[in-house]
């Protein structure tokens, strides 16, 4: 790396070699030489997650389809768990074109998209985690600001929207009222420490790779907003048995992007390539592959000995008002508004479209699951 020369611009530096003098201007540029028919394009797929977890499983299959349907026209090279971009600069690096395609969770870049970040809350009655997956992608097709926050505002095109399933309340010891939460050290991701706290306990930001240590050494007395089949592989249900849900409903919406200049110079059979192979992830694939990842880790959990229970729904009644609506007019007023976001017409919206899909989902949660398998033999 050069005297004075930052890692980005050695990055992009190095991008612009590559292409053997192929272009001309930033690396950005790099995209617009759109190889012939016949040629191969070559993209990079950039993430922060690990391969095993549920949203790059699907991740996976989806690229591999696009690939294969392209004919061999397209190659995917793929980079797990933060091995090309720290994590918080994968969004950047697909707008700068240093990576062509990338999963991004909202948490992370909440300065560059604060209107997504209105997509995620709980306690909404979003209560099957493919209603989600539609409520996010009829917003981002008929709202004009979210489109723009993604395409004009970071320069990125979204292929598809995608999240994490469900986040049960993993806890030390049993918990049947809402009131016992009081004081409780509970892990918590992004909004869900807010929903931690708003339920009178503690929402604590621990990293996911520190969460285990955290309830051995009694940091955690027990864990929210962690993807359940995640929180299987990681055996939180060792240290955190009990495993109850709340009426939370389904969990961090994360979207899937291309960098826009990628996009715009692709040939139409290729764009339309990658249509119909999101298009695959809403019809069926999501439920398919999410229902196969759900059941085989509820089996791992039951197998070792955690307890699934739920809450009454006097107690997930109380729950919810307690959370909602305060939670989302907190983000219209405090993240919306200073954006020059109408938050209040952006929730309406959302709060219509959950009315719209949620009696057509489909994935059972975790506890629904449990029951269907092991309680009614």
């Amino acid at each position: 790396m050069g005297k004075g020369m930052d890692r980005r611009t050695f990055l992009k530096s190095t991008a612009a070699a590559a292409m053997g003098g192929l272009l001309m201007g930033p690396a950005r540029g790099i995209l617009h030489a759109a190889p012939q028919s016949g040629k191969v394009i070559t993209m990079k797929y950039d993430c922060y997650i690990q391969a095993s977890a549920a949203p790059a499983q699907l991740d996976n299959w989806y690229l591999d389809t696009v690939v294969e349907r392209s004919g061999g026209r397209i190659k995917i090279e793929k980079y797990w768990a933060s091995s090309l971009h720290k994590v918080g600069e994968h969004l950047q690096a697909v707008r700068d074109g240093l990576s062509e395609l990338s999963l991004i969770s909202y948490g992370y870049y909440p300065a560059q998209v604060p209107l997504s970040r209105g997509l995620e809350w709980y306690f909404m009655g979003c209560n099957h985690a493919d209603t989600l997956l539609k409520v996010c992608q009829e917003m981002y097709d008929t709202y004009p600001p979210l489109k723009d926050e993604w395409e004009k505002r970071n320069g990125c095109k979204v292929l598809y929207f995608t999240n994490w399933d469900y986040c049960p309340l993993f806890s030390k010891k049993p918990l049947t009222q809402v009131s016992e939460l009081k004081g409780m050290r509970i892990r918590g991701y992004g909004i869900g420490a807010e929903t931690i706290d708003r339920l009178g306990g503690r929402g604590m930001p621990v990293v996911a790779a520190e969460v285990y240590q955290s309830l051995e050494r009694g940091i955690l007395d027990g864990v929210f907003a962690f993807c359940f089949v995640t929180a299987e592989k990681a055996k939180l249900y060792e240290q955190a048995p009990n495993i109850i849900e709340v009426g939370a409903g389904a969990h961090a919406p994360t979207t899937v992007v291309m960098g826009l200049d990628v996009w715009n110079s692709l040939p139409d059979d290729l764009k339309d390539v990658f249509k119909k192979t999101a298009d695959d992830v809403y019809k069926y694939k999501y439920v398919e592959l999410y229902n196969k990842l759900l059941e085989e880790s509820l089996d791992v959990m039951v197998k070792n000995g955690a307890k699934f229970t739920k809450w009454s729904d006097e107690e997930i009644k109380k729950a919810t008002s307690m959370v909602q609506p305060a939670q989302v007019n907190d983000w219209a007023e405090k993240v919306a508004k200073p954006a020059k976001y109408n938050g209040v017409e952006f929730i309406d919206k959302a709060r219509s479209l959950i009315a719209k899909y949620e009696p057509q989902g489909k994935l059972k949660n975790p506890y629904e699951i449990y029951q269907a398998k092991y309680e009614k033999k």
